[in-house]
């Protein structure tokens, strides 16, 4: 039931819109009429014919996407991407550069390694523990790509303004950040998204290529390792994550026509974040950790006075029907993570609840 629900702040799996859930409810039995669950019709069904067309079509909409770009779904998330990037691009006598932010920049950059490929760490936020993106960036003389993280969740920072490439396509995982603001497709070659943050549920990863990077994609690779194979058969070369994809349909019809579009869903994510930083920085109890102008509008990672307080407040917290709150395992601390999905009123219950927390124990 809906007032059994919680304010959901985890940051992957997250929380999915309730219109969203809904619709999956009613359809979980009997799809379209067909007698079937959702997981039951055939990837070769007009059925789901319809659910992945309507979700490229949705997705090209919303990222104002020309025929350059492709739309694809595959399976083992944004970590499986990450080998696969400099597998398909990355040739002999080549380099890319890369951007450490973070926890996930540094999976990407061991991928590469483990290849034996030719990278350069362009520039780096390792020296401050990742508190901030880095704005000295010193590239290579010619790389073939520019990788980078857009949203850091363990860290709390974002990428607001994408560095200037000159003319050398960004290649970037947008696990966290993906379609919660517009986007100048033009400067990107490729961005992926594991659907499980800000998309839709855990177990497949959108890619979003442009054609000038297919043309590079090594042809000796076995099939399923590349991007060309899923560019060519709609990303049904193999049995696709059916249900994830017509998930992710119903996410990006939600903010198409229930938010209103990219624009609208940046300024109610900008209205949220503003309301729990500004009561953070109010705050002598409680410290954010990420830099200001490197803050993250999905991740608000904050800390309290002591170890033992935040593990008071975390238990209290998911007492009191607040769940998720907990840092990531390897950093500690606390984590808000506030994606798409995450309604205002459970920031305003997460404020009103930290409010009274540091009065009780300040």
């Amino acid at each position: 039931m809906t007032d059994q629900r919680i304010h959901n702040f985890n940051a992957g799996p997250a929380a999915l819109p309730l219109p969203v859930l809904e619709e999956i409810q009613k359809s979980f039995l009997n799809f379209k009429g067909s007698g079937m669950s959702v997981t039951e019709i055939s990837h070769r069904s007009s059925h789901f014919d319809k659910v992945i067309n309507e979700a490229v079509e949705r997705a090209r909409r919303l990222l104002n996407l020309d025929e350059r770009y492709h739309v694809l779904f595959i399976q083992g998330g944004a970590s499986l991407q990450f080998a696969m990037i400099p597998m398909n691009f990355l040739k002999d006598g080549e380099t890319a550069d890369y951007i450490n932010t973070g926890t996930w920049s540094q999976k990407a950059i061991k991928e590469a390694q483990i290849q034996n490929k030719s990278i350069h760490v362009a520039a780096s936020s390792e020296d401050k523990n990742f508190s901030y993106i880095p704005k000295d960036i010193q590239f290579s003389q010619n790389p073939l790509f520019v990788h980078l993280t857009s949203n850091n969740t363990i860290k709390g920072t974002q990428w607001y303004e994408f560095p200037d490439t000159h003319g050398v396509p960004i290649l970037a995982d947008m696990s966290s950040d993906i379609f919660s603001k517009p986007l100048d497709m033009e400067k990107f070659g490729m961005i992926y998204a594991g659907a499980q943050k800000n998309l839709g549920p855990s177990g497949t990863c959108m890619v979003i290529i442009r054609d000038d990077m297919l043309e590079k994609v090594d042809d000796s690779l076995p099939s399923m390792l590349k991007y060309s194979t899923y560019a060519a058969k709609n990303s049904m070369y193999n049995t696709p994550p059916c249900f994830g994809v017509y998930t992710i349909c119903l996410v990006l019809k939600w903010i198409e026509e229930e938010m209103g579009g990219l624009a609208q869903i940046e300024a109610h994510n900008i209205s949220k974040a503003d309301l729990l930083y500004d009561f953070l920085d109010a705050s002598s109890f409680y410290r954010t950790t990420a830099e200001k102008y490197s803050r993250s509008l999905m991740n608000v990672t904050f800390r309290l006075p002591s170890e033992d307080l935040e593990k008071a407040f975390v238990e209290k917290a998911t007492s009191q029907g607040l769940g998720g709150l907990k840092g990531h395992r390897s950093v500690g601390g606390c984590r808000a993570s506030i994606y798409n999905a995450a309604t205002m009123e459970s920031i305003q219950a997460l404020v009103q609840f930290m409010d009274i927390f540091e009065k009780e124990n300040n």
